[in-house]
């Protein structure tokens, strides 16, 4: 019987350490799936301002906002350096524009920028929320 136990111990652990790992694998899913579904527009390059902003979806996803518009880079890898406290350079081909395949966000290779609607940055934003987890 305590065998029994301590196996099914074992085997809530491990499920327990695990679930952060699927659930963030569920999450860049879910966005794939909503690019592909929405077919979001392409973008080579954008122009940017000091106010532009970002918000992090997950390692391999942000949100990136300009004064006017929104679109969603996607790197070129998962992006940890986002979480870190440390940041790091922007690398930049030119002055006040961002280009897919060729600039960085914090060290991070963007590889896609999709341009986004009013409609698709909010719904962006409320993936993987459960319904009245902002309440």
């Amino acid at each position: 019987m305590n065998k029994v136990i301590i196996v099914l111990v074992a085997v809530v652990m491990t499920a327990c350490g695990t679930t952060d790992e699927v659930i963030g694998q569920d999450k860049e899913q879910a966005i794939r799936d909503f690019i592909a579904v929405r077919q979001l527009p392409e973008v080579d390059k954008i122009r940017t301002a000091s106010q532009d902003s970002f918000k992090e979806i997950d390692a391999w996803f942000v949100i990136y906002k300009t004064r006017k518009d929104a679109y969603l880079f996607e790197f070129a890898r998962a992006c940890y350096e986002l979480i870190n406290d440390e940041i790091v350079a922007d690398q930049r081909w030119g002055g006040n524009t961002i280009r897919a395949r060729f600039d960085t966000l914090r060290g991070c290779r963007i590889n896609q920028i999709y341009a986004l609607t009013e409609a698709e940055l909010v719904e962006l934003e409320d993936i993987g929320e459960s319904p009245g987890s902002r309440n």
